[in-house]
């Protein structure tokens, strides 16, 4: 009953969270100072991308939402070559919907959806066990900014900061995140430090 419980209230607090919104706290950092486990068991290293917008998305293959998979691989498909990077980080902590292992979810990801931008093994995306990039963005954010959902979208920038947050309802094929996406891949290049 308290599973139940607290999935209502989590997709109450989706649904009616605001689709969009800015980071509202200067943090120490970047993107780039942080790395996932990559479900081919390579580190993922944001630090490899440096200069390149990044929509890192939390997923799940048991969701509502896992149909934006599609979605965001057309976005990585249509704007790859002008140096974006979407990056999938599945995760179990909303309503137990990742329960899979990461080979599991790789095939699944791979032929269902035809996924080729890179995906993270499963990591945890909020509360005290959440991965460090995850704890860096929610600081950002402000309150609310941790991801409520599956599908919860951070674009970061060519600098390596925190430019949008999207909710899960907000399909990676909206106006508006195409449009911030478009932003963000025309800001300049920084120059290397």
């Amino acid at each position: 009953m308290r599973k139940l419980w607290n999935t209502g209230v989590n997709l109450f607090s989706m649904l009616t969270a605001n689709a969009s919104k800015p980071p509202v706290n200067a943090v120490t950092g970047s993107a780039y100072d942080f790395e996932f486990a990559g479900i081919d068991g390579e580190p993922l290293k944001l630090s490899d991308w440096r200069g390149q917008p990044l929509l890192i998305v939390n997923t799940a293959s048991l969701c509502g939402f896992t149909k934006q998979y599609g979605a965001l691989q057309d976005l990585w498909r249509r704007y790859e070559t002008a140096g974006l990077v979407v990056i999938a980080v599945p995760s179990n902590d909303f309503g137990e919907q990742e329960p899979d292992a990461d080979g599991e979810i790789r095939t699944f990801c791979q032929g269902v959806f035809g996924v080729t931008f890179p995906i993270a093994s499963k990591h945890p995306v909020v509360g005290p066990d959440a991965h460090p990039f995850y704890k860096w963005a929610a600081e950002a954010m402000g309150p609310g900014g941790a991801p409520t959902w599956n599908f919860h979208k951070y674009l970061v920038g060519r600098d390596g900061q925190l430019l949008r947050s999207f909710s899960s309802r907000l399909s990676p094929a909206s106006n508006e995140i195409v449009s911030w996406l478009e932003k963000a891949i025309e800001q300049p290049t920084p120059a290397a430090a």
